[in-house]
């Protein structure tokens, strides 16, 4: 059976990030170098090894919402629901003729509700042995319920489900959705991811895999994909939402058109729980499938969006396959790791770096890749990192790769919008 599959474009985005507020805030701190980077304030860290972190600064739910409806919900579902309103909004997705029924909500978390199963425990373990819960700690907690709030609120009554594959969670959302649309079970889909684990099980449990960086000197530039003395990734937390939407739909009803998704890849590495694949294997199937999917070439795309978490193994087996992938081309193409800045938000990484690279085919700029300081050997000086500072090229094509404990990998591939 040959099926026409459905052209999909970007008509909207939202942002939450440690970067600033929003879009404008989150694309000002990108271009700019900042980093999101501090000292923890959400609790006491003076016995944990890392004492940092890439926290959203100056968040009060209630400047979002109501004190009684805060209380129900999590932090990572109140960055879900800021997130989508400002993506929704800029989409203008509750315009009047718009079916409702054809409009659905696809959202990746890695993790959920922590700081509320925290909270719970802790009020169960002072007591007497009694189980006395909140009636809301279980829909508090539980991954999906943020795609849930998120159609409750708009009435979208479309396809509805969360996405779960670690670090790959909101990739893999925005793919999901990509498919459904293509496929036209869908209209328009709300994708993209939320995190907030920047909590004392979050950073202990990290700590414990010796998975994050312990530089409390100098927390702002703890964060060094490709340096050196590179010594762990730093957490971070947020929100990044994306409307996807099939092109004759968003064209009849005159939405602004930001960016088109060209395709999307999927694999495994199926070789350790946390340590990539040595030889970048399931990297480089997931970039190969992504282009595939996408109908381009190697050489098509202009910026690739790396995982690039700051880690000593993953950031050697990511360029690896980069290189593999790529050839000759891979010096001629800008390489960054926007997690420099922002640090690793988890299940919500995939979506925030999509959205850098949907903004990078609109302005023609890559995004730097901060706190360089000394140059590792294990890599091809020729490779272009972006270090330091954003550079302006044309930006035709961008692949953002996202890669998860468990050998989880998922590419996405934007280019500039024609009509």
């Amino acid at each position: 059976m040959n099926l026409e599959l459905k052209r999909v474009v970007v008509t909207g985005l939202g942002a939450v990030t440690p970067l600033g507020k929003g879009i404008p805030g989150y694309w000002d701190g990108l271009v700019n170098g900042v980093s999101g980077a501090g000292f923890i304030k959400q609790f006491d860290v003076t016995k944990y090894k890392t004492k940092f972190a890439c926290e959203v600064k100056d968040f009060n739910p209630e400047d979002h919402f109501d004190r009684k409806e805060a209380r129900k919900l999590d932090r990572f579902s109140q960055f879900a629901l800021v997130a989508a309103e400002e993506a929704v909004l800029s989409a203008n997705l509750t315009q009047e003729g718009i079916n409702q029924d054809r409009v659905g909500v696809i959202w990746g978390s890695g993790i959920g509700g922590m700081i509320t199963f925290i909270e719970e425990m802790k009020g169960y373990c002072k007591g007497d042995g009694t189980p006395r819960f909140n009636p809301f700690f279980i829909p508090k907690l539980i991954l999906d319920i943020a795609a849930g709030h998120i159609s409750m609120k708009y009435g979208f009554r479309g396809p509805n489900f969360c996405t779960v594959s670690a670090c790959a969670s909101s990739t893999n959302s925005i793919i999901d959705a990509l498919m459904y649309i293509r496929l036209g079970k869908a209209d328009a889909i709300v994708c993209g991811g939320s995190e907030a684990v920047v909590t004392e099980a979050g950073i202990g449990g990290f700590n414990a895999m010796k998975a994050l960086s312990e530089r409390n000197d100098d927390p702002g530039t703890a964060s060094r994909p490709f340096d050196l003395n590179r010594d762990g990734f730093v957490l971070g937390e947020g929100a990044g939402a994306i409307i996807l939407e099939e092109y004759e739909h968003a064209k009849r009803r005159g939405a602004h058109i930001i960016a088109e998704v060209a395709g999307g890849g999927l694999s495994a590495d199926a070789y350790h729980l946390t340590a990539p694949h040595p030889e970048g294997l399931g990297a480089y199937n997931v970039m190969k499938n992504a282009l595939d999917d996408a109908g381009l070439k190697p050489e098509d795309i202009d910026y690739i969006n790396v995982h690039g978490t700051s880690t000593p193994l993953g950031d050697i087996s990511e360029i690896t396959a980069i290189q593999r992938v790529f050839g000759e081309h891979a010096y001629k193409v800008n390489i960054s790791s926007t997690k420099s800045m922002t640090g690793h938000l988890l299940g919500a990484a995939g979506a925030i770096e999509a959205i850098a690279s949907i903004l990078a085919t609109v302005h023609d700029i890559i995004p730097p890749t901060i706190n360089h300081f000394t140059d590792d050997p294990v890599f091809d000086p020729r490779l272009n990192f972006t270090f330091h500072n954003a550079q302006k090229r044309t930006v035709n094509a961008a692949l953002s790769n996202t890669f998860g404990f468990g050998g989880h990998n998922a590419s996405v591939i934007f280019k500039k919008f024609q009509d």
